[in-house]
């Protein structure tokens, strides 16, 4: 179950390196695990790339090299280096294991040519044409989207018959395109869904905007509003370099300082520019790191002191902590003022790592949701449809932290519930990046989960709302009504040790000896048109099926294969996605669609022999719309011919 993926990637994409985990599995660390690492990872599946550890994960030197590791980060102060060479020279680790991990490690500098008359790989003429980046960002993030609900064919809208429109939600004018954490990169440039749909609409539709309700209660550490600089001088003052700041926050290390700045020369690192505020008020000003910060804003000091932290069992505890209030300013909505964070002791260490870490962060004015949600009643009465995009914020889903429940944050359901009132056609896009709570889906007339769509999230967005995309994601995880109905849900570990004692029965399969249905069950997604799926033929390699478009529009679905055994009992699934593909067709077009069965679909794993059995007997293979659609089925006999067992691999 929860090797398989890796074991496919392996396979068929042939990576040139993987990370290995901090956590500990049936005891072993996992940059110390030799029988995943070395008996499963290299030996079964016969990968031959670098095993890199995850940054600080590497604790032990023996263990870790006996354990598989080739590479622990980050260097060059790790348990590897001088610790290894000392660990050969008394004997506690084989020359050989050493030569082992190198010969791995120059292998991976000879597949990106690294080594003197040595060619890459792939070289420059084989390499293909980058591909347009927006239009590709556009659309990924309009094919991820899944539409769960579209009661009366609310969507797609018309552009041309829609001659009002009431975009409700803080997330549609301050978009949450990425996760948090280690997820976060800074793109030049995001379209939020306000400005997507601004762009996309024609100017006889009235467009109004409203907030609604604001789901942050802490520091915003997105971009918006500053047009900041990083200056970094030496001790003399003079500048060593420069770097324009798409986010309020620097990460570097000592060997990715801009410029060419040695780290030993860097005495000070100032953020500098302007912050032009949304709202107008009192706005409270964060810092997020250690050092002796002065903050300026508006040319009053604000902040001139050390600003230090507690020991934290996690070391990157300091760096994803949340950032510590500093002081006020009155502002004025549109109205740049300057601004200044100087970090006059910037250099830190944590653990080995040498670097520069530290952020500027603002919270705005707190509007009372009250007036708020009001003003968006208000606005949805007055239009004819009505868009509420809600989200999850960095407080409740990001890296670092377990959620601690599946609501939407603040007051966005009675948000939306009290839209829905007012306006009958009203269309919920979630902003998240996992499963919510809907305490209202039955009163939305469409549902759309955009995700975390990235930089063009915002014209992906306008696209699908208005037909010119399709929605084409399928959940790939199972959404419940509430929490409690979720039959795997005790993942705290017990004095440092998490059991899986739920075996087989995770996600989709754990819903099926589960007495409680799920608000939207795992494959389900709607499309523009209709779908009638018409006839379907199997056998123990393949599934056929043929499928017609009954709508009014082209489309695309996404065929989704179930297989299980007919005499299925209790201590297995009863059955699992088998495979996959997407149909396209024109208004009363048939197509055919051919889905192959791996070996996999008809064996399971015998513990005691350690291998991959078959297992022969009638079996039931179903195809349709989601996890739990009845659609068209057959059943295969398979036979110990067709399956023979195949090489040992892990399941």
């Amino acid at each position: 179950m929860y090797l398989a993926p890796f074991e496919e990637i392996i396979a068929t994409a042939g990576p040139w390196a993987l990370m290995s985990a901090y956590n500990s599995v049936n005891g072993p660390t996992m940059t110390e695990h030799h029988h995943l690492q070395v008996e499963v990872l290299r030996g079964e599946w016969g990968y031959d790339g670098v095993v890199v550890s995850d940054w600080l994960a590497a604790r032990d030197t023996v263990r870790a090299i006996e354990g598989g590791l080739d590479i622990a980060m980050p260097g060059p102060l790790t348990v590897f280096g001088p610790a290894l060479a000392a660990a050969v020279r008394a004997g506690e680790v084989a020359e050989s294991t050493v030569d082992e991990a190198v010969r791995l490690v120059l292998l991976l500098a000879a597949h990106v040519g690294l080594l003197a008359d040595t060619a890459p790989a792939v070289p420059e003429s084989a390499r293909p044409v980058p591909p347009d980046g927006i239009a590709t960002a556009h659309e990924i993030a309009a094919r991820a989207m899944v539409l769960l609900r579209n009661e009366n064919k609310v969507l797609p809208l018309d552009p041309d018959a829609v001659g009002s429109i009431a975009l409700i939600g803080r997330a549609a004018r301050d978009a949450r395109v990425l996760g948090g954490g280690s997820a976060t990169v800074f793109p030049a440039r995001i379209v939020s869904p306000l400005e997507g749909l601004w762009a996309a609409l024609p100017t006889k539709v009235a467009l109004t905007y409203v907030v609604g309700a604001d789901p942050n209660e802490g520091f915003d550490l997105t971009a918006r509003g500053f047009d900041l600089r990083a200056v970094l001088r030496d001790d003399d003052g003079a500048v060593l370099a420069e770097q324009p700041l798409t986010v309020a926050r620097v990460r570097w290390t000592d060997a990715t300082l801009p410029g060419e700045t040695a780290f030993d020369a860097l005495a000070s690192v100032e953020f500098t520019g302007t912050y032009t505020p949304q709202e107008t008020g009192p706005h409270l000003f964060g810092i997020g790191g250690l050092g002796r910060f002065r903050l300026t804003v508006a040319d009053r000091v604000l902040f001139d002191g050390m600003q230090e932290t507690s020991e934290h069992a996690d070391p990157f505890e300091a760096l994803t902590a949340p950032p510590t209030p500093h002081g006020s300013a009155d502002l004025e909505a549109g109205r740049p003022v300057t601004i200044s964070l100087l970090n006059a002791t910037p250099k830190a260490a944590l653990g080995p790592i040498q670097g520069v870490s530290f952020t500027l962060a603002v919270q705005e004015p707190r509007l009372d949701d009250d007036i708020l949600i009001a003003e968006a009643v208000t606005a949805a009465a007055a239009a004819e449809v009505a868009i509420v995009v809600v989200a999850t914020t960095t407080a409740q889903e990001s890296e670092g932290f377990d959620r601690e429940n599946l609501r939407l944050p603040g007051r966005q359901d009675e948000l939306i519930a009290r839209v829905a009132t007012a306006n009958p056609h009203t269309v919920v896009v979630v902003n998240s990046g996992s499963p919510v709570e809907m305490p209202w889906r039955e009163e939305a007339s469409a549902i759309l989960v955009s995700w975390f769509p990235g930089q063009e999230g915002g014209a992906a967005l306008a696209d699908v709302l208005l037909g010119r995309g399709e929605p084409g994601g399928r959940l790939p995880t199972t959404w419940p009504t509430h929490l409690a109905d979720v039959p795997v849900s005790l993942v705290t570990p017990t004095d440092g040790v998490l059991r899986y004692d739920e075996g087989l029965f995770i996600g989709y399969r754990a819903w099926q000896r589960h007495d409680v249905q799920p608000a939207y069950p795992f494959g389900h997604g709607l499309g523009y048109t209709d779908w009638h799926y018409e006839n379907i033929v199997a056998t123990a390699r393949e599934v056929r099926v043929t499928l017609r478009n009954t709508g009014s529009r082209s489309g695309r679905e996404t065929v989704q294969i179930y297989a299980g055994p007919v005499d299925a009992d209790d201590s297995r699934p009863a059955y699992r996605l088998a495979g996959f593909a997407t149909a396209t067709a024109d208004p009363g077009e048939t197509v055919h669609v051919e889905i192959p069965l791996a070996e996999r679909t008809f064996q399971i794993w015998d513990e005691t022999r350690g291998r991959w059995s078959a297992r022969p007997g009638p079996y039931l293979i179903r195809a349709g719309h989601s996890s739990i659609d009845p659609g068209l089925s057959t059943t295969v006999r398979v036979t110990a011919t067709d399956q023979e067992e195949v090489t040992p691999a892990h399941a």
